[in-house]
């Protein structure tokens, strides 16, 4: 018996597989190697990256040695349209290739990423104009907000799963290491994925999540890159970044959007995003404008069109501050009726930032306001004791 076959069936509480020497092991748990050992479904998330593409080749080696049948793989990428590099849909289409697994290629069917940031701020202004919003919501997802990866990525990854391996036992390898950020940090080995259950559950679907380099750094991976003959994305081999996600990632660091930026095949999306900044007045990153990363890359126009909603960003930041503190949102907003005197400060915050954005100011009077509020309060009482 190969010694990796050896080590899993030797110890029931096996953590981790070695895969060549020179590389850290695998780190897996005794349900996942039961499981694989059933003839489990695995199945490859893979972006490109160096991450997906180095546990998608390591586990790989890993499953050949204990047995599993081939045809029981795939891998599975999430095309995010515009906001990837140009060269990501080839790039992964050889990494799948490569490692002899087909691939299958989703998409979000109400459109890509920059269409979702745009229908996200055209949502906001007119849940602003309606007043059900206290202050204007931006386009770009964030920290605590992350429906780049949510929308575009998992929920579109996971009923597709569901859908074409209905019925089966699946494994759905993921390339999160837990060095990558704070967030990551208590990343878990493995966990079941309930969040399509419900129609998954109804024929005998079950997704079980596996981050196999969960403990790695960034140096074995690209190690393992070097070992095993990985292709690497543009991204790093050519314009010198640190990580591949978008085009433009909203958690990029300035290196790596001003490697991107460097790369002629991004400029045209870099202008369209810089117009959405420009657009709505809130900046692509919470302390920094995508338009100060390559500003020769703008036209005149464009340039004065970022200043200006620069400083319309921070007068639009000064008003929402003077609007009485104790309305702000919570849930089940609005927490209560506004005096008359606080309803006209809102009246008056609110008017500059409509006309900014070129919407109807409904509510122009302190009388409005509070009647609107009203109206609020009474339909948030109603869903709560619903």
């Amino acid at each position: 018996m190969p010694r990796i076959a050896q080590l899993a069936a030797a110890n029931a509480a096996t953590r981790s597989l070695p895969i060549v020497p020179g590389l850290p092991e695998i780190a897996t748990t005794p349900d996942l190697l039961a499981a694989i050992r059933a003839g489990a479904w695995i199945v490859f998330n893979l972006s490109g990256g160096k991450d997906s593409s180095a546990a998608m080749f390591a586990v790989n080696l890993c499953l050949d040695v204990l047995g599993h049948p081939r045809e029981r793989r795939m891998a599975i990428h999430a095309d995010l349209g515009r906001a990837e590099w140009a060269s990501t849909p080839a790039t992964v289409e050889h990494i799948a290739a490569s490692a002899g697994v087909p691939l299958t290629v989703v998409r979000r069917a109400a459109g890509d990423l920059v269409d979702r940031w745009v229908q996200r701020f055209e949502s906001g202004k007119r849940r602003y104009e309606a007043l059900e919003t206290y202050n204007l919501i931006g386009p770009w997802s964030s920290a605590s907000l992350r429906f780049c990866q949510s929308e575009m990525k998992a929920a579109v990854i996971g009923p597709a799963i569901a859908r074409t391996l209905r019925g089966e036992q699946i494994i759905s390898v993921l390339g999160l290491r837990r060095d990558e950020s704070h967030n990551r940090a208590a990343t878990p080995i493995a966990k079941a994925d309930h969040r399509y259950a419900k129609a998954a559950n109804r024929h005998g679907t079950a997704i079980t999540l596996w981050n196999p380099i969960v403990h790695w750094n960034s140096d074995a991976v690209f190690r393992a890159h070097d070992m095993l003959g990985i292709t690497l994305h543009e991204a790093y081999s050519i314009w010198g970044a640190t990580r591949l996600s978008c085009r433009y990632c909203i958690f990029a660091s300035l290196h790596d959007l001003t490697a991107s930026a460097a790369a002629p095949t991004n400029a045209e999306i870099y202008r369209e995003l810089v117009g959405i900044e420009a657009r709505s007045t809130f900046p692509f990153q919470p302390t920094r404008w995508l338009a100060d990363v390559a500003p020769h890359l703008l036209s005149g126009g464009l340039r004065k069109d970022v200043g200006r909603a620069k400083a319309d960003q921070i007068e639009r930041r000064r008003l929402e501050a003077s609007m009485p503190a104790g309305l702000r949102y919570v849930k089940g907003w609005p927490p209560r009726l506004p005096t008359r005197a606080e309803a006209e400060e809102i009246a008056a915050a609110r008017r500059p930032v409509l006309a900014r954005h070129g919407l109807a100011n409904r509510y122009a009077t302190g009388a409005a306001v509070l009647a609107r509020f009203a109206e609020l309060r009474a339909d948030a009482l109603g869903h709560a004791s619903s």
